[in-house]
């Protein structure tokens, strides 16, 4: 009976010093994403700064083709590619990335990414594009050539 009571508290113990260890992992991860986001109207007024600052629009392709608007001076990157190759981004400078998934689910996988190889210029933008478009910000007809998918090589 002692052994089985022994054995059910260093269960109890290590359960309990998991669940405090992954909860403080959490919380921490939240306020690193929260540490690198920027509001539409901090990035209106970055813009307006006309400081050199780098706009990288990351959204899917389905989201780009159901909404063909880009904010002015953003350039677009495919989420998949800016992944597979962060190197897009520059390190050096001040670089904001923004999506229109709920969440900014994009956006916050290419921010750990980048933050993961020491990318510490980086930001999102909370609320993404349509952040953006609700506050009234400027944005223009995005009219370049985009794939929906890319297909698989085969090679013979």
């Amino acid at each position: 009976m002692g052994v089985a009571l022994t054995l059910i508290c260093v269960v109890v113990i290590v359960v309990s010093l998991t669940t405090i260890l992954w909860m403080k992992q959490s919380r921490d991860q939240r306020w690193t994403m929260e540490q690198h986001a920027i509001s539409p109207e901090q990035l209106y007024s970055l813009l307006g700064s006309h400081q050199d600052v780098a706009l990288f629009d990351v959204r899917q392709p389905l989201d780009l083709l159901a909404h063909s608007e880009i904010i002015p001076g953003a350039r677009r990157i495919p989420p998949a590619d800016v992944l597979a190759a962060p190197g897009l981004i520059p390190k050096d400078k001040e670089a904001i990335v923004y999506c229109t998934c709920p969440g900014d689910k994009t956006s916050r996988a290419v921010l750990r990414r980048a933050l993961d190889l020491e990318f510490f210029k980086i930001k999102f933008l909370k609320g993404g594009f349509e952040a953006w478009k609700a506050k009234g910000y400027p944005v223009e007809p995005y009219r370049e050539i985009f794939h929906l998918y890319t297909p698989n090589l085969v090679q013979h």
